[in-house]
């Protein structure tokens, strides 16, 4: 019987490269990610392969290196700079004996740790139960142990069919949240569009400066540190410009390669703020040597979210 290691921060990180070109600059970004996350970073196992394994996705042989590199470093996890099928993840679970987690999985731990407003925490719950119900099936032991005993004999639903459940029900109210905030949000755009009010939105990768421009422009002293997704929840500013008049002006939450599709749906209400703007200001890092990646990974969510259309001047940071 396999029960689902405990909790802990010392990592050790896994990445493989498997052709794209870029591995170094992947490499610091996962890095980052992972501090951001609250774990400590202990040790780097990276590898080269043509196609990830099926079952173990890093092969038997680079397992075996990673399950020796945690246990001499003390690990309580092994963090994969890759999304892994619910399958393989657990295979590696068994193989490692330790508790091991995807990039879909840190990055949502990282909004999870950022959500301040109760519109963000709803879309980061969303989104994590989503990515939750994918990986039920024989991952934890007590999800697939009948019910039994006096008082608890129920009709023969297994815990594992009674926690899907549950997460459908919370899914679905969730999902109805949110839509309600949505047409809240629509109310207040079609007054800014009576109002003839330009709504413009800073959007760019995360940690590119959004933030600091932000407040620049609006003095709104929004928080801005130098990590990954300092800034989650949208806010929004009105100010004068000469020439222009009023118009509102968004900082977004910064966008990142390879975005968890989870989170592109579950922010679906905030994103479509931007993909409704009149203007986007796209902040670039210019001293980032993996920019023209960035821009890629910027261009590619805007296109996601229908907003690659929306009038674009790009901000040297």
């Amino acid at each position: 019987m396999f029960e689902r290691p405990a909790g802990g921060e010392r990592a050790v990180l896994v990445q493989l490269d498997f052709g794209d070109g870029d591995a170094a600059e992947r490499l610091a970004e996962f890095d980052m990610l992972v501090g951001s996350a609250g774990a400590v970073p202990l040790a780097v196992v990276t590898g080269r392969r043509t196609r990830p394994d099926p079952a173990l996705f890093a092969g038997k042989g680079k397992v075996d290196e990673i399950g020796a590199t945690a246990r001499a470093r003390g690990a309580d996890l092994v963090v994969f700079n890759h999304d892994l099928a619910p399958g393989q993840q657990r295979n590696l679970e068994r193989a490692l004996d330790c508790r091991v987690i995807d990039r879909s999985s840190l990055i949502l731990d990282i909004f999870a740790l950022r959500a301040r407003s109760h519109e963000g925490k709803l879309q980061v719950e969303l989104a994590q139960l989503q990515h939750l119900a994918t990986r039920l099936v024989r991952g934890w032991t007590h999800l697939e142990r009948q019910k039994g005993g006096i008082g608890l004999r129920g009709p023969g639903e297994k815990q594992l069919e009674t926690d899907r459940r549950l997460i459908g029900k919370r899914v679905a109210l969730l999902k109805d949240r949110l839509k309600q905030l949505e047409k809240q949000r629509q109310v207040r755009r079609r007054a800014r569009v009576r109002g003839n009010v330009l709504a413009v939105s800073l959007v760019g990768y995360t940690n590119a400066g959004k933030s600091t421009l932000f407040n620049a422009l609006t003095k709104a002293g929004a928080y801005a540190a130098d990590q990954l997704f300092a800034t989650l929840d949208t806010t929004s500013r009105r100010l004068f410009i000469d020439g222009a008049g009023p118009i509102v002006l968004s900082d977004t939450v910064g966008f990142i390669r390879d975005l968890p599709h989870a989170l592109v749906a579950a922010f679906h209400a905030t994103l479509e703020e931007t993909a409704q703007a009149d203007l986007l200001l796209h902040v670039i890092d210019a001293a980032s040597s993996d920019r023209d990646q960035q821009i890629h990974a910027v261009n590619a969510v805007l296109k996601e979210i229908g907003a690659n259309e929306v009038p674009r001047v790009q901000v040297w940071n």
